[in-house]
């Protein structure tokens, strides 16, 4: 901070031929880090060599492959979360008359039905974000430390009322803002994206916002024991 840097890496000090053990050095690293991010903004890496310094709770592990075990579907279709086009489409053509051409049913949806949908589209994404953080009374700062995401990342979202994240950082902010499942659903929607129980991310997130453990490091460790994408960036 005195040099004014904007990130910095560290390896997992002491852990390498000074023989610290790993799984300690990584606690005490995540949690100084954690500590001294509170205060001050600065990107901050931890740079591994190898899944050997990750020795994630063999309790917590269990729970997760259990909830998998339960929940994951290999040919999953959640079909409350249809296109909701889609379904309008289906609806004006049930309710047209049988007997009129399709050509004509399709030319009314045209000039109608499409026009109607384009101009009572859904609040934002980032209407939506910014809404619930204040009405879970958390604050800017609070939110994007606690989402691990960097600063200007989250300056871009609140200058940009149309932006579009990632559903990777979409989920660290509901993370961040300890979302319920249902709230998270919702705000995934309106940046396109659903919880789906085909893919295994998306389960573990499940567990996760389900058992109200919002702790993203604890998040992202068992996301990497399963070789997943991590929340954040």
């Amino acid at each position: 901070m005195e040099n004014s840097c904007e990130s910095i890496a560290f390896p997992l000090i002491s852990s390498g031929i000074y023989g610290y053990p790993k799984a300690e050095a990584l606690r005490v690293a995540t949690s100084a880090i954690q500590d001294f991010l509170v205060d001050h903004d600065i990107e901050v890496f931890l740079v591994m060599f190898d899944k050997a310094a990750f020795d994630v709770s063999k309790k917590l592990l269990g729970e997760v492959k259990a909830f998998i075990d339960e929940n994951y579907v290999d040919d999953y279709v959640d079909y409350r979360r249809q296109n909701q086009f889609l379904q309008v489409e289906l609806d004006a053509i049930k309710a047209a008359d049988a007997d009129a051409p399709k050509s004509i049913i399709f030319e009314e949806m045209k000039t109608g039905g499409l026009e109607d949908l384009v101009g009572d589209l859904d609040e934002p994404f980032a209407e939506t974000l910014f809404r619930l953080i204040d009405a879970k009374g958390k604050t800017d700062v609070e939110v994007y430390k606690r989402a691990n995401l960097d600063r200007k990342l989250f300056s871009k979202i609140r200058r940009n009322k149309g932006y579009m994240p990632s559903k990777c950082t979409a989920i660290a902010l509901a993370v961040a803002m300890e979302l319920s499942l249902d709230e998270t659903d919702d705000l995934l929607e309106r940046a396109g994206y659903v919880l789906s129980r085909s893919q295994k991310f998306d389960v573990i997130i499940q567990y996760f916002i389900t058992s109200c453990n919002y702790n993203i490091y604890e998040i992202n460790e068992v996301l990497f024991s399963y070789d997943q994408p991590l929340l954040g960036g």
